[in-house]
């Protein structure tokens, strides 16, 4: 749609729609995709991307936990959870891994599963560092299948070169935790 579609479509002013798709296209929802002749000069066709598309999807929690159940009913029990450990191992597969100290490694795990749609922040428990969310980004799967907790703990465990332990709550409202053990010197520092 061209910025006058939008403003007639949406019932905003063509400023708030400007700063709208001025965001959007920063983030790499939107992007421009050609022109259009106007009125007076030719106007800027604005489109979703692919990002964008697949952002706005609804079916990928669906899909997903079908396949999951359907994973789940077919593969015994310990080659369902090999499966997803796999899963999440494989989802570093282009990332480098952080060096440094352990704490910085958990900061750096910390950030990764933020961009994966959590929020989470590292805190200190007596020998331990917890990483610990204010949610879970994978909830719909999670609450019926403990598994995709481990394929989050494999992931956070590969990442950042430690043990790691998953401590998930996926009762009512369903929060990521993840334990890393003190380094070998005993400390978190």
């Amino acid at each position: 749609m061209t910025l006058d579609q939008l403003v007639a479509e949406v019932g905003l002013t063509r400023t708030a729609i400007r700063l709208q798709l001025a965001t959007l296209e920063r983030d790499g929802a939107v992007t421009r995709g050609g022109v259009r002749p106007g009125r007076t000069k030719p106007s800027h066709v604005y489109e979703l991307t692919g990002e964008g598309e697949q952002r706005l999807s609804r079916a990928y929690v669906p899909v997903l936990t079908a396949l999951l159940h359907v994973l789940a009913d077919r593969l015994p029990r310990e080659e369902f959870d090999a499966v997803m450990r796999d899963v999440g191992r494989g989802l570093l597969s282009d990332r480098a891994r952080p060096r440094g100290a352990l704490r910085s490694r958990a900061e750096a795990a910390s950030e990764l599963l933020n961009q994966l749609g959590g929020l989470t922040n590292v805190e200190e428990e007596g020998a331990h560092l917890v990483i610990r969310s204010h949610g879970c980004p994978l909830a719909a799967a999670a609450v019926n299948h403990p598994e995709t907790c481990n394929a989050m703990e494999s992931l956070v465990s590969e990442f950042v070169g430690s043990r790691v332990t998953q401590q998930c709550d996926r009762t009512e409202r369903p929060r990521c935790c993840f334990q890393i053990p003190a380094s070998d010197s005993g400390s978190v520092a």
